[in-house]
């Protein structure tokens, strides 16, 4: 495989299972006229990428896509000092020749507020009006946007320029697939209670290996024997969703959230609504996530060495 294949590997992977679903295809056509009706001048600032890539937040950051690929470093979060991993296990003959991140950095990071706009369907789904939905994540996606701009976007990319080591990273792609992944197995297993839920979460490898470091699944608003209800699996959508979603997700029925995380804020909000909630781990999530692409990347004969908080688990 060269780079190109692997990202348009990653792009396909997050794609089968995107929660918009048929909606996808409709997006690109989108960008595909905007891009078409813009002048030339504007045409130069145009991130073309997004005629076949509906995930700002997954893209090649350096290297030619056309290099040839043995070994891949992955890992949920590279910056300068995995870079200098990398460099220094080449030097002791590892032979990496691309790094993948899960987090993304550089424009990939700059324009992670464009993939936000995946949770308006998820809502949709849940039975909120679509209207609704994206009222209530128009102010959130704004909010994340202005975050992002004094950011130091290129850094790592800089240390990868420096080094001379591809780098790329997958965000959204990942998350759909844990995304989905969770979903089935919920269905699947239909659990009454909330320990019940911990009991399904414990059934995956990612998630035991995140429970015997201490930062395995806990329940954070509800007990155990609580009842679970309609449950939101909460895994993508590019960062945390607004606050005030809590009382429209409860008038919907959701019973249960299963995140990645939550803020201390969300979680007064999901108390206040009476909405159970519980902490799957961030780590064990996105390893999942990852994984699953991973899997599919080392199948066509790439080695993959696992670092920065990735629980490697084959599948």
């Amino acid at each position: 495989m060269n780079i190109k294949d692997i990202y348009h590997l990653l792009i396909e992977k997050g794609k089968s299972v995107d929660p918009r679903g048929n909606n996808i295809e409709k997006l690109l056509q989108e960008e595909t006229q905007k891009y078409n009706s813009l002048t030339e001048k504007e045409k130069m600032y145009f991130d073309q990428e997004k005629l076949f890539n509906p995930y700002s937040d997954t893209r090649i950051l350096f290297g030619d896509e056309n290099k040839e690929i043995k070994t891949v470093l992955a890992g949920i979060d590279i910056e300068t000092s995995e870079m200098i991993l990398a460099d220094r296990l080449n030097e002791k003959g590892a032979n990496i020749d691309l790094i993948i991140a899960h987090h993304p950095e550089g424009k990939a990071l700059a324009n992670l507020n464009e993939v936000m706009n995946i949770q308006e369907d998820l809502l949709c789904k849940l039975g909120i009006p679509i209207n609704v939905a994206e009222g209530i994540l128009d102010s959130r996606i704004s909010e994340v946007k202005r975050s992002l701009l004094p950011l130091n976007h290129n850094r790592t990319i800089d240390a990868a320029k420096l080094l001379n080591i591809p780098l790329m990273c997958c965000h959204t792609p990942a998350d759909n697939l844990v995304q989905a992944y969770l979903e089935n197995i919920f269905a699947k297993e239909n659990p009454e209670i909330l320990e019940d839920v911990i009991n399904v979460l414990l059934s995956i490898k990612e998630y035991q290996e995140a429970k015997y470091m201490g930062i395995g699944p806990e329940i954070i608003v509800g007990s155990e024997k609580r009842k679970v209800g309609k449950i939101l699996v909460d895994m993508t959508g590019g960062t945390s969703g607004p606050d005030n979603v809590y009382e429209k997700l409860s008038l919907a029925g959701v019973g249960t959230i299963v995140s990645m995380h939550m803020g201390d804020k969300h979680k007064k909000e999901a108390e206040k609504y009476h909405i159970n909630v519980i902490i799957a781990g961030h780590m064990a999530s996105d390893s999942l996530g990852m994984n699953l692409i991973l899997d599919e990347i080392e199948k066509c004969g790439v080695n993959i060495i696992p670092c920065s908080g990735l629980m490697r688990i084959k599948r």
